[in-house]
């Protein structure tokens, strides 16, 4: 069996169901249907959406991935999320969440395995944003990383995190419409996050061609992925 299949058949070939973490709200993915919000800036056909892209509080197919620079821990480089001419998945997270953030971060890190196994790693990026910079130490990136089975040694994938509660705020709630919320008490020792599941994926020139939420397989990441990159060819 090779990687690829071994990759489908261990993260089960059936969608992935997403809320927040402590029960947030339930949504449909956006699906390859017709729509009337076609897009000039876009490789892809727009999705079936549930209204124009712009009511969306996220970025939705059509507009532009929001330009924000923010460091990497691991690496000690600041990172835009604008600044790769490939295929960028940007998604939300923090380590500590043991429900929806893994099912994000597992459906990013099986793109990335595949494209590794294809030979093709550098043709995709991915930028993880921590909104929990306090406990997103690099320390603990490093563990989760290794946890998830992310190789952040290749260039492809960085991990994000903003300087403090504020800057995380005002990029991922503020900036990026994905909204979070910590439990209360807010100086619990374990505290968690409601929050959305959000998945982005934005074209080399900066626009969303599609946003995932609640219910996707990592397969429809990387099927997307695929046919923006041929489309691009």
């Amino acid at each position: 069996m090779n990687r690829r299949s071994y990759l489908r058949a261990a993260m089960g070939a059936g969608a992935v169901g997403l809320a927040g973490c402590l029960g947030g709200e339930g949504v449909t993915t956006e699906t390859e249907t017709p729509s009337p919000y076609a897009s000039a800036d876009t490789y892809l056909d727009a999705p079936d959406l549930d209204g124009p892209p712009e009511s969306y509080p996220w970025p939705a197919h059509g507009q532009s991935l929001p330009e924000v620079t923010l460091p990497d821990p691991l690496s000690g480089e600041s990172v835009a999320t604008t600044q790769f001419d490939r295929p960028t998945f940007v998604t939300f997270f923090y380590h500590n969440c043991q429900t929806t953030c893994p099912l994000l971060i597992s459906g990013l890190q099986g793109v990335q395995a595949t494209v590794a196994d294809e030979g093709d790693p550098d043709s995709v990026a991915f930028l993880p944003i921590s909104f929990d910079p306090q406990r997103d130490t690099a320390d603990a990136l490093v563990d989760y990383a290794d946890r998830m089975r992310v190789d952040v040694d290749h260039d492809n994938w960085h991990f994000l995190r903003p300087a403090d509660r504020e800057r995380a705020k005002s990029v991922v709630q503020d900036t990026f419409g994905v909204r979070f919320q910590r439990t209360q008490p807010e100086d619990m020792d374990m505290y968690m996050f409601d929050h959305r599941g959000i998945v982005l994926l934005a074209n080399g020139d900066g626009y969303v061609e599609r946003s995932y939420r609640e219910s996707f397989a990592w397969q429809d990441l990387y099927d997307d992925y695929e046919a923006l990159r041929e489309a691009r060819a």
